[in-house]
């Protein structure tokens, strides 16, 4: 299927229309076409990406990071909230991965996968077989269509309330995935990493006001033993990585440690 799973469901970032998908390019009945990249993803973007979108180094650390089985209690809390859901929007996808699992344990659902960095949507465009992966900057317009999407999905991505507040179908949900306090906190203490401000629960509550309901929160909470090189990745697959990985790194023992945030579209 690939990008044939986001039929339906795309908008011209142009003009708004609807965007039919074509084996090559997909077009608006205004005119306005769009290239499907030969690597499978399409590039709604308009523009260069922005200087801190993920590079491919950072894409393939996040990868390899995934594929370790760090986040495995995170994929299957959200699993379990996103029973039902048909079509599935995942905001910041990155690699694809957490789209790619939910697929997984929901086999009559399609999804979208976007994010800014274009590394990002080519490795997201191979994740799985009814998710397409979209280049769009996820502050902006989301290049949707209104009310096309049951579930949302948000790990540790912008978060455009509001947007996503207009493609969900009524009653449509969200979930949102922060880093709570104890997130990796010997690896940040030991490694000068950028820190988790203090008022992020509050600017999401006050963000999601008047757009949706708040109907749960579960914490999240895994022991992770980190060998040299998996301390490496998790340094490189984020925004650290734009200020240098150290090449000398110890084991470390830390712990995931983040909330699941559930939220029902207001009617």
């Amino acid at each position: 299927m690939g990008l044939d799973a986001a039929r339906g469901l795309l908008a011209c970032p142009v003009c708004a229309e609807g965007l039919d998908l074509g084996p090559a390019a997909a077009t608006c009945r205004q005119g306005h076409s769009f290239d499907v990249a030969r690597q499978g993803h399409l590039n709604l973007l308009g523009a260069a990406q922005p200087a801190n979108a993920d590079t491919a180094a950072m894409v393939e650390a996040r990868s390899r990071v995934l594929d370790s089985g760090a986040f495995d209690a995170v994929d299957a809390a959200l699993a379990r909230r996103a029973t039902g859901a048909r079509t599935i929007l995942d905001v910041g996808g990155g690699t694809g991965h957490h789209l790619a699992r939910l697929l997984d344990a929901l086999p009559a659902a399609r999804g979208v996968s976007l994010d800014v960095s274009v590394p990002a949507a080519r490795r997201a465009a191979r994740a799985h077989d009814r998710a397409a992966s979209v280049v769009a900057d996820a502050w902006g317009t989301l290049p949707l269509r209104t009310k096309r999407f049951s579930l949302v999905t948000c790990v540790f991505a912008p978060r455009n309330l509001r947007e996503f507040a207009r493609v969900l179908a009524d009653a449509g949900l969200l979930l949102v995935v922060t880093p709570d306090p104890d997130h990796l906190r010997s690896l940040r203490e030991r490694h000068g990493l950028l820190d988790i401000e203090a008022d992020k629960d509050d600017r999401l509550a006050r963000a999601a006001s008047g757009l949706f309901e708040t109907i749960g929160r579960h914490r999240v909470r895994a022991a992770l033993s980190a060998d040299a090189a998996l301390v490496r990745d998790l340094i490189a697959m984020g925004p650290n990585a734009f200020h240098g990985v150290p090449e000398e790194v110890d084991p470390i023992d830390t712990e995931v440690a983040v909330s699941v945030w559930l939220f029902r579209r207001l009617g």
